[in-house]
C-alpha cells in the first residue's frame, strides 16, 4: 500500500505554509508576549501556527519552556528548568478568557525534576480556566509522569474533556528518538489508566522516521487495546540539522488511507494529514467524540 520506507526527496509542496498576515495572528502573539506565556505552537515550531493563531487558537505550554528530557525529534529547549512562576496559572486562565476560546488545549514540558511531574500545576490550571470561563472545553496533553498513577489521577479528577498523551512513534523507533523502549509501555499504561479512571483518551503519532505499514498497524492495535478513543497522525518535520532526520514524506493520499484504516480499528475520530499535530482541530475531534457517545 505504501512506498518503500526510507524513500525521501525534497520537501514536497503540500508542506508549504502561508506567511502570517491575519490581524488575529499578531494580536494573539502580542497577548501571549504581554502575559509572558508560552505555547507549544511557538516552542515546538508548529507549521500550523499561522492558521491557528489567525483563528484565535493556541496550545498553552505550562511549567515553563525548558524540558528535562532530550528527545531527538522535539524543538522545545532542553536543560535545567527555572522555577515556574505561580502567576502562570492565572495568566493562562486570563488569556483563555480574553481570546474568547470555546475549547482550549493545555500541555507542558516534561518536568522530571518535580515529585509529581507537574500534575498539581495541571490541576490548578484546569480549575482556574473553568472558574474564569465556565463551559469551556479543555483538552490536556500530558507527559507520562514517569508512570506515577497518583499524579495522573490528580489530573483526571479535574475532569478534562480530553486526556491526550502521545506515543509519538512505534515502539521499535523509541531508541531513534532517544527514548528508552520501556517508555512505550509506560505511555500505553498512562492511556489505559486514564481510560479506567473515566477519561476520554487521545494519542498521536508522527510519521516519516523509517516506519513501515506493519509498525503503524501494530501501534494502532496497541492503542485500541487500551481503548484509546481519538488519534492524530502527522508528518515528522526535522526542526534543525541536529535533530533526527526525515526518512520519508508521506503524501496526503497516504494519510487519508491511514485514517480509514485507523477508523476501521475502532478509533472514534481521526485527524490525519501532513500538517496535523496533536492539538490540531481539537474542538472538532471533541464534537465528533461527543456525538458518537450520545448515539
Amino acid at each position: 500500500m505504501f512506498p518503500q520506507k526510507n524513500q525521501k526527496s525534497q520537501k514536497p509542496p503540500w508542506l508549504k505554509v502561508r506567511i502570517p498576515s491575519h490581524p488575529n495572528f499578531f494580536s494573539v502573539s502580542s497577548l501571549l508576549k504581554t502575559k509572558k506565556l508560552h505555547t507549544i505552537c511557538q516552542s515546538g515550531k508548529c507549521p500550523n501556527i499561522s492558521e491557528c493563531f489567525s483563528h484565535k487558537i493556541a496550545t498553552f505550554l505550562i511549567l515553563g519552556d525548558i524540558c528535562t528530557r532530550k528527545c531527538a525529534f522535539c524543538a522545545v529547549e532542553k536543560g535545567i528548568p527555572v522555577p515556574t512562576p505561580r502567576e502562570e496559572i492565572a495568566q493562562v486562565a486570563e488569556a483563555v478568557a480574553l481570546m474568547g476560546l470555546r475549547c482550549v488545549v493545555v500541555t507542558s514540558v516534561t518536568r522530571d525534576d518535580l515529585p509529581d511531574g507537574g500534575a498539581s500545576h495541571f490541576k490548578a490550571t484546569i480549575q482556574a480556566i473553568r472558574e474564569r470561563t465556565p463551559g469551556v472545553k479543555i483538552e490536556v496533553l500530558v507527559p507520562d509522569f514517569k508512570g506515577n498513577k497518583q499524579a495522573l489521577k490528580a489530573v483526571v479528577q479535574t475532569c478534562p474533556d480530553i486526556l491526550n498523551h502521545n506515543l509519538e512513534v512505534p515502539e521499535a523507533f523509541y531508541p531513534l528518538i532517544n527514548r528508552p523502549k520501556k517508555n512505550y509501555q509506560i505511555s500505553l499504561e498512562v492511556l489505559r489508566e486514564a481510560k479506567l479512571m473515566g477519561a476520554n483518551t487521545k494519542s498521536g503519532l508522527m510519521l516519516g522516521l523509517g516506519e513501515d505499514e506493519k509498525d503503524i498497524l501494530l501501534t494502532f492495535s496497541d492503542l485500541r487495546k487500551v481503548s484509546c478513543d481519538l488519534l492524530t497522525l502527522g508528518q515528522y518535520l526535522q526542526p534543525t540539522k541536529s535533530h533526527v532526520p526525515v526518512k520519508k514524506y508521506y503524501a496526503p493520499r497516504e494519510f487519508e488511507s491511514l485514517k480509514n484504516i485507523a477508523l476501521d480499528f475502532g478509533f472514534k475520530a481521526v485527524e490525519s494529514g501532513p500538517l496535523v499535530r496533536s492539538s490540531y482541530r481539537a474542538h472538532q475531534m471533541y464534537e465528533a467524540l461527543h456525538k458518537q457517545n450520545a448515539d
